[in-house]
């Protein structure tokens, strides 16, 4: 009886525990589709011939300027930074002596696999550490991020032993840190924009945009840590390269935006913990002196950090990138306030800020514009017990940095591409949604709301807005002209509502290396072709750049075209390119692959302003929804049958 009892009275717990865990949840999505996902009557006149009309042509300070975007980790040859290093280590082969070989655990990155079998340096049966996948719900909630961690338990494993002293492990892969690199030729000269800058500069002179972004590499003036002072660990003649290849984008008719820190950290930095130390931020300070001291008359405008907080998550909370060696304590820590990440955060302000007030003090032009490039991502639940996650990955990204440096900001740059759906710790691929080669999910109607929202926290500051990055990886480049389009609308939408928009600039000129996923995702308005000595390949897309650059209008006829090749696409089934593992839960993994699968290109409406956002797909809610339907079915046709019935009657004469 008492057993009983207890039985009832746990039961009741439980369901009291649930009851208020969906209540709460529901409570917390109700403020978010309140707040982000309202629908929103579009300020475009799509009867008209010209949908938007950029004043290219306003007078001087005051017309809005197109413009091209890269950086030096992408385009830049003869560079041995981080990323070359960690793109050439090699997680198969640690130990090429024969005398002591080194143990070698079979790390498998679920984001890089390539199909093959690697073979170890082992020359006996011996006892292997397994590791297994540890979800990290810090850059699993942007890009799926699974990271592994050493079992407890350790088990035999049978290896092959080979004439060269080395084995094959039969049931175990190694994968390369970058994918898509050791496969495609010549991977270590990127574009060549060290020795030959004059390739990207015409392909960007002839679109006929007014500025160029480029960058300065940190690791190619210091190559060295400054320990016993600046002097003797400068490259002073790449400083001077650095200054001609400037001067050159002036003489094709470009204005200069220049980024100091773009996603490349020194490998003498990395080494003793980077932007987790303080003295990172001497070293930097130093470095920006000697670029500004050099270059700040032919320099435009200035951005400190390129996306601050996606380095160092994906450096220092995920280990990803090269420069970070997290180690479990720190990446179980990451999120709080004393973690890894905020740390890094801090010193990459403490940074901006002192940047800031140098350029200001220094540079001889008149008009000193400084900023940040900050990434914005359009993030929602995919089901209710989502939305707890989405909430925190906005409450660590989307504001915080530039809180921190808002007084010391000329303008605030957004990099924005795409939406991200969140389920669980990663990041849920929908089915029903259009994706780019590299798994973002394409959503105009984001950088209208976030700009919105930006301009709505941040108006009190009356700093203006560039868009400092914006593009699409898609080699077909069917998807890439209405990407161009519908994002255009979308900044054009943000301006009619008022937010002050300086500019906007493409990501990217040609087809160059991503990050860790390698040559990969195809960003470029041209192709190359890596195997014919770097040729560049114009697609449709640069021509159509071109167009709205030269005339700063798109017009409906132009939208039409782009949109109904798509849509053509489409009802034909073909196929595109698609760089993302996806598990069979629909989870897409952070790491590129070698080789693409293929993806469909979908039948969905997702131009400016069209986007029907869905309901939330978790079991519970499509139930719900389903019960609804039902119930409000059952009341419509009670309603009529009633209608029907009242109309039947006859009325009696009064007498």
């Amino acid at each position: 009886m008492a057993l009983a009892a207890l039985f009832l009275s746990a039961t009741k717990l439980a369901g009291i525990i649930v009851t208020v865990s969906i209540a709460a949840n529901a409570f917390s999505f109700s403020r978010y589709r309140k707040k982000n996902l309202r629908p929103f009557n579009s300020p475009i006149d799509e009867s008209s011939d010209t949908l938007a009309d950029f004043n290219v042509d306003g007078k001087e300070g005051n017309g809005f300027f197109f413009g091209l975007a890269t950086a030096p980790a992408h385009v830049e040859d003869r560079l041995h930074d981080a990323w070359l290093q960690f793109a050439e280590e090699n997680p198969c082969h640690k130990s090429e002596t024969g005398d002591d070989p080194v143990q070698v655990e079979a790390v498998i990155g679920a984001a890089a696999a390539d199909g093959s079998s690697h073979q170890a340096p082992l020359t006996r049966k011996d006892s292997i550490k397994k590791k297994k996948p540890l979800k990290v719900a810090m850059e699993a909630m942007i890009r799926g991020l699974q990271k592994f961690v050493e079992d407890e338990t350790e088990e035999e494993e049978e290896v092959e032993v080979e004439e060269e002293g080395k084995v094959s492990a039969s049931n175990e892969e190694c994968h390369h840190n970058v994918a898509a690199w050791h496969n495609v030729p010549h991977p270590e000269e990127r574009l060549r924009f060290w020795s030959d800058p004059d390739t990207e500069l015409k392909l960007a002179k002839d679109t006929g945009v007014s500025i160029f972004r480029m960058g300065i590499d940190w690791t190619r003036i210091m190559p060295q840590e400054p320990v016993n002072g600046v002097k003797d660990a400068v490259n002073y003649a790449a400083l001077e390269r650095y200054k001609w290849i400037i001067s050159r984008v002036r003489s094709y008719g470009m204005k200069v935006m220049l980024t100091l820190f773009h996603h490349s950290l020194p490998p003498w930095a990395g080494d003793y913990g980077g932007w987790k130390l303080e003295k990172t931020v001497d070293y930097f300070i130093e470095f920006t002196k000697l670029v500004v001291n050099s270059v700040s008359d032919m320099v435009d405008y200035w951005i400190t950090f390129n996306e601050p907080h996606v380095f160092c998550m994906l450096t220092y909370c995920a280990g990803a990138w090269p420069g970070g060696h997290p180690d479990m304590v720190e990446v179980a820590t990451s999120a709080l306030p004393t973690g890894v990440f905020m740390q890094a955060m801090h010193w990459m302000a403490v940074a901006h800020s002192k940047a800031y007030d140098y350029i200001h003090e220094q540079s001889t032009l008149s008009n000193k514009v400084v900023g940040v490039a900050h990434n914005v991502s359009f993030t929602r639940p995919y089901g209710l017990f989502d939305v707890a996650a989405v909430t925190l990955a906005n409450s660590l990204t989307l504001f915080p940095y530039v809180d921190s440096i808002c007084d010391k900001l000329d303008f605030i740059g957004i990099n924005y591409y795409g939406q991200e759906v969140i389920s669980g710790a990663g990041l849920k691929l929908v089915e029903t949604d259009e994706y780019s080669e590299s798994g973002r999910g394409v959503y105009p109607d984001g950088l209208f709301r976030l700009l919105i929202q930006f301009h709505e926290r941040y108006k009190h500051l009356k700093v203006p807005f560039i868009i400092t990055e914006n593009g699409v990886s898609d080699e077909t480049d069917v998807i890439r002209r209405p990407y161009l389009l519908e994002h255009l609308l979308a900044v054009y939408a943000a301006m009619i509502k008022g937010v002050p928009v300086l500019g906007y600039l493409f990501w990217t000129i040609s087809d160059n290396w991503e990050w860790a996923d390698g040559y990969g995702p195809k960003f470029g308005l041209v192709a190359v072709d890596r195997a014919n000595g770097l040729a560049r390949i114009p697609r449709p897309s640069y021509h159509l750049f071109s167009k709205v650059v030269s005339t700063g209008k798109i017009t409906r006829a132009d939208r039409e075209r782009a949109w109904n090749e798509l849509q053509k696409s489409a009802k034909e089934k073909r196929t595109r390119p698609f760089y993302r593992a996806v598990d069979k839960h629909g989870l897409m993994y952070a790491g590129g692959l070698d080789k693409p699968t293929q993806r469909p290109y979908i039948e969905r409406d997702w131009r400016f302003g069209h986007y029907e956002m869905e309901g939330l797909q978790d079991p519970l809610s499509r139930l719900s929804r389903s019960l609804l339907r039902m119930f409000s079915l059952k009341k419509r046709r009670k309603s009529k049958k009633v209608d029907s019935e009242l109309v039947l009657q006859t009325l009696e004469p009064s007498v």
